[in-house]
Parts: structure tokens; sequence; C-alpha cells
């Protein structure tokens, strides 16, 4: 038996932002980042709480990686004054920390590493989640999946909870528009992996399949006009809808090899997610292919290329996907991120310990064991094509 789990409530188009006017309540937590406040979203979503009566505090210390620290800072602050929405605002790391916040708001008996689908957290019985992400890729506004980082075990913690799926989720193609380059590319990637692992995990359904194939058919479409023109209206809206999609077909999927090995490398090696994982998708990709061979037909097809077989779609759409990593500037290798040999060869253990205990190996349609993750890790770093 299987369950979709989604957001209560969507709310999508140019100015979808007023919604918050609507909202009934009486104090509102912003949970966000100090590049975000500056950008001047945090007082545009402040204003329009404060027009439907409710009284507003940000919160906008969360890193690029949120860290355990910060969360239970940001718990404190909700438990201090006592809001009855919880709003995250920003990237995957924001809505991330709000997410992990108001868990342990609701429940400050539990430590954050607690949070798993077996134990019931009883939440909503303070308040409720608004999530509204400003970047087009980690898909965390749709999901009941929380990423934070352990900075002293150097560790990616991922921890799940359907009871964490947003009550309302805003998406606002205005706010993408303020993307930089660079951060459109990572970000844009992270979607793109998100939905071919989705389509590719063991868990796939028919839901999640739909989902993932129409995320990957419109990433691929407008991910390189997002990166080319920053203020093309088309690319960004489509590029912010497919990133959700994405979101909910991995979040009732799930992720696999190339999520397991980028958490590692970026907790390790401190590199942005997106860029982390696009240094290892071919090669997870490669990996995962002998056992999901007839899935790649239907995903070639999706992006326009024509094959005979479906060995000739998976070469081909291996093809396809170096062709788009290359043009939006993102590594094909983990040599490409600037880490030598040496730093690498040091953390190669630690590379595998964490990726072997990750969700997405047990997700994996093929399941790598010790062995198969230190040859992975490898051959991602040399940009060798896997063989194994």
């Amino acid at each position: 038996m299987w369950e979709f789990a989604s957001p209560k409530s969507m709310v999508f188009g140019e100015g979808a932002l007023e919604y918050l006017r609507e909202i009934e309540g009486k104090k509102a937590l912003i949970i966000t980042d100090k590049v975000i406040r500056g950008l001047g979203f945090a007082e545009m979503v402040a204003s329009y709480l404060k027009e439907a009566g409710l009284v507003v505090e940000i919160f906008d210390e969360v890193e690029a990686e949120p860290s355990k620290e910060t969360v239970v800072k940001c718990a404190e602050c909700a438990s201090f004054f006592e809001p009855d929405w919880i709003v995250g605002l920003g990237g995957g790391s924001c809505i991330d920390a709000a997410k992990a916040s108001w868990a342990l708001y609701e429940r400050p008996d539990i430590q954050i590493d607690e949070i798993s689908p077996l134990l019931k957290l009883g939440l909503r019985k303070k308040a409720r989640l608004i999530a509204i992400p400003t970047t087009s890729g980690t898909g965390s506004e749709a999901t009941w999946a929380i990423v934070i980082t352990d900075t002293r075990e150097r560790r990616k913690m991922e921890l799940a909870s359907k009871e964490l799926v947003a009550d309302i989720v805003i998406l606002d193609p205005q706010l993408p528009l303020t993307m930089p380059k660079r951060l459109v590319a990572d970000t844009g990637v992270d979607a793109l992996v998100n939905a071919l692992e989705a389509y590719l995990s063991q868990w796939r359904n028919h839901f999640s399949d739909i989902l993932a194939i129409n995320a990957l058919q419109a990433i691929f479409k407008y991910l390189p006009r997002s990166y080319i023109d920053g203020q093309d209206k088309e690319a960004k809206e489509n590029m912010h809808y497919a990133a959700t999609m994405a979101g909910l077909a991995f979040s009732n999927s799930q992720i696999c090899v190339a999520h397991a090995m980028g958490h590692a490398l970026g907790a390790l090696f401190k590199i942005p997610h997106g860029r982390s994982v696009a240094a290892v998708l071919i090669f997870a990709v490669e990996y995962m292919a002998k056992e999901v061979m007839e899935r790649f037909s239907a995903l070639a097809d999706a992006v326009g290329i024509k094959a005979e077989t479906d060995e000739e779609a998976f070469k081909k759409f291996v093809q396809a996907l170096k062709r788009l990593l290359e043009y939006v500037d993102e590594p094909a290798s983990i040599k490409e991120l600037g880490i030598s040999w040496e730093n690498f060869q040091g953390e190669i253990d630690n590379l595998v310990e964490r990726a072997i205990g990750s969700t997405g190996t047990i997700a994996s349609p093929r399941v790598p064991t010790v062995e198969d993750y230190r040859k992975l890790f490898v051959y991602a770093f040399e940009g060798k094509d896997v063989d194994f």
C-alpha cells in the first residue's frame, strides 16, 4: 500500500504572494536568510501578513547549509514568540530550516535527529506551515523531507516525516527573477536530479512517474533559457513549477545514488548541493542503469531524443545530460569541483561511510555495496565511464 503526500494548498502564478492577505491567525514567524531579507522579500511577505492582521517576527540567520545549531536557535525564537504560522521563505535551506524548527517548536521534548517517519510528531497543535520558495531547485516546499548539516560530524542528516508537508505553498514566479546566474544553474540541476532519481527509484509509482517526466521535460527545455537570460519570465515560471513537481515526485518515490554521493561530498567538502550532485550525476546514472534500462526510452522521448532500443535511449540520454551540464557550466566530475586527489583520498572512507547510510542507497534500483561506492567515487573523481 502506498500513500501520496502533498501540501494541502498550492497557490501559484504572478502575484501569488498576495494570497497572504487572506491568512487567518495571530502571529507569524518568517524564517529566512540575510540575502533574501536584503532583497526585500521578507519585508514584502511581512507586509502582506500584517495586512491580514498578524503580528510578524523575522528570523534571518539561516545559512546556505542549515546547521543543527541554527535550527535549535530558531526553535527557541519560536518558543518565545509563540507564532501560529511558521513561514519558510527562501531556497531549500530556509524551507528545510523552517520545517525542522517548526518540529522542535511543537515538540521541545525531542532532539532534531529523532525526526523520522516512525515517530508521531503530533504537529499543528501550535502552528501551521507556509512554504515560499525563492529559488527553483530543491522542491523542499512540496516535500516531507529535511536535510540539516551536523557541522561537528561533517554529515548531512536526512530527516523526514509526512507531518512536515506544508499546509500552504506559494509559488510566485516573480521571486526567482532575482536569482544570479550561478544559482539558476545550481538549483536547476538539483531539480533535474530530483526528477530523474524519482523516475529511477525502486519506490517509484504511477503518480511520481507523471510528475517526474513532466518536470524533466520542462527542465531540459527551460533551464538553458533561464540560465542564459535572467529576465526570461516564461522560462523562470516554468522552472519554478518544474522544481515543485520534481519535489512532489521524489518526496513520494525517493532519492537514489546521486543524492547519497552528493550529500556526502557536500558535507565533507562544503560544496553547494546542486554542484555536488551534478559532479556525480552521470556516474550514478550509469551505475543504476543496469537495473532500469527499460525506463530510458520514456526518458529519452520526453526530452526529444529518438532511439530504437532501450540501450540506445540510455546512451543518448546520458549524452544529453552531459550537454546540459556543460551548457550551464556545472561540474561533470568531482575533480572539476577543484578538489585535489590528495584531499579526496583523505576523505574516501568518510565519503563511502556517509553514502552507504543514505536513504538514497536503500531506494536505488541498484543498491551499491561499500566496494561499489568506493569505485563510484573514484570513477566520479576521474570522470571515467562506469564499467561495472
